[in-house]
């Protein structure tokens, strides 16, 4: 059952957009029509707004080559816009500052090439989603949402949503008086006909006892991105604008005068200090994340607006310094686990080589590999460094925040010692393609007729 409704629910939302590309297409069967690639590719093409480049026949070859062209556009753009889109708007207290504060993903090879967004201090874009629509319905206290299973089933969490974005559409007070396949039929009514948010769960696919996480999740979402859709007068955006920069001008200098009072302190006080800002920072930041992530155009952006580009970039680059010195200010052993985890993290997070040399890619990867398994043969021995460590000075004060310490673990293990095969097979399959690549380079030269021992003698040297 659970299986049925996700396919309907994709196979909604997919034709939904399809609809709008030209010419329209359509998905009759969600697992086979995909296969083909050239309907995925419309359906990238509507949601990017770019011309995606394809083959036009429809045998295995063709049809392979248009799925690793979708496949090569999600890695670049769409998956990590997505995933910054929705984790940005709702971040948790957090000590990566740049991904606190630019929303750039510091996300391990696997995650670039797989497309598993791991993002190590970001909260999930399903957490984040949850966030903005427990945040929709705090108008009403007497709806809670919890999750995207139980929480929806009696129709007024998607009322309140409805009625946070276009209070005239909606009496809440009566909707509670109805029945849960009552309200759930209204809202998904309302929301088609005055939302233009497409029908993709049917009352009875909601009203059961355990309905689907991702089915609802998905409808859900298309709430989200007509709110981020709504107009915004150019007045009002000016002001909004302007109490932006205004925000972060305050930020900064109080960001400065923290900097300057704790210079004398121990490590363990201004990593505390450092939470302690951050996680201000982060909870005032959210009131100002609609103009911050607007998508004017550098060409379009009235000086207010590179005021405020400016400021931004101006905090963004005090915050990672700041992270950077307190994590070089780490007590020994700390701070050289510290500097191992980054170099481990920084190698992962590098795209494969992509060279159009077949030689020149197997002599770097052959590098990559030997640098990362040196890297990784220190592994054991930062673990039991770590598990070991004692946080206490000589007069029993803690040396590094608990917090601190728990982070380094939790990217030791899941991002590291999870991704460590991964990883290898990585660089040994990208060493397994430069070598084939090699071959059909050479196999390509020979299409001669060889007639004498010398040619042939030559063509053997060579290979």
């Amino acid at each position: 059952q659970r299986e049925s409704t996700q396919k309907k629910t994709f196979t909604s939302w997919i034709n939904s957009v399809l609809a709008k590309h030209t010419p329209p297409s359509v998905i009759s069967d969600l697992y086979t029509d995909i296969q083909k690639g050239h309907l995925l590719l419309d359906l990238l093409e509507v949601l990017s707004g770019q011309h995606l480049p394809r083959e036009k026949g429809f045998n295995t070859f063709q049809c392979r080559s248009n799925i690793e062209n979708a496949l090569t556009f999600l890695k670049s753009r769409s998956i990590e816009e997505l995933a910054r889109t929705l984790a940005c708007t709702y971040n948790q207290p957090s000590l990566d500052c740049s991904s606190a504060v630019d929303s750039s993903p510091k996300a391990s090879r696997s995650a670039k090439k797989s497309a598993k967004i791991k993002e190590r201090w970001k909260i999930s874009a399903t957490k984040a989603l949850l966030l903005w629509a427990k945040e929709q319905c705090s108008l009403h206290g007497s709806i809670s949402v919890t999750d995207f299973k139980s929480s929806w089933r009696s129709g007024l969490p998607f009322l309140a949503i409805i009625y946070a974005l276009r209070p005239g559409l909606v009496d809440i007070e009566k909707a509670k008086t109805r029945t849960n396949k009552e309200n759930l039929k209204e809202a998904f009514r309302i929301a088609e006909l005055e939302l233009n948010i497409p029908r993709l769960l049917e009352p009875e696919d909601v009203d059961v006892m355990n309905p689907d996480e991702k089915s609802i999740m998905t409808y859900v979402a298309q709430f989200l991105q007509y709110s981020r859709n709504l107009p915004v007068s150019e007045e009002d955006m000016q002001g909004k604008v302007r109490d932006t920069v205004s925000w972060l001008t305050a930020q900064g200098k109080k960001l400065e005068k923290l900097l300057i009072d704790s210079e004398s302190e121990t490590y363990y006080q201004k990593y505390k200090e450092m939470m302690s800002f951050m996680e201000a920072f982060n909870q005032e930041k959210k009131a100002f994340l609609p103009v911050l992530s607007s998508k004017a155009s550098v060409a379009e952006l009235s000086e207010d607006q590179q005021q405020m580009r400016e400021e931004w970039h101006k905090l963004v680059s005090q915050i990672n310094e700041w992270k950077i010195k307190l994590d070089q200010m780490l007590p020994p052993p700390l701070d050289g686990i510290e500097a191992w985890l980054q170099e481990v993290e920084h190698l992962q997070a590098d795209d494969l080589p992509d060279l159009q040399d077949p030689f020149k890619a197997m002599s770097l990867f052959r590098e990559i590999i030997v640098i990362f398994k040196g890297l990784m043969d220190c592994f054991d021995s930062h673990l039991d460094t770590l598990q070991s460590f004692k946080n206490e000075d000589e007069k029993n004060m803690p040396l590094v925040l608990p917090e601190k310490l728990e982070e380094m673990k939790r990217r030791l293990f899941s991002n590291i010692q999870f991704t460590n095969s991964d990883t290898f097979l990585e660089y040994h399959c990208g060493l397994c393609s430069a070598i084939t690549n090699e071959v059909m380079l050479k196999l390509n030269i020979w299409n001669m007729k060889y007639g004498t021992k010398e040619s042939v003698e030559s063509l053997l040297e060579d290979w």
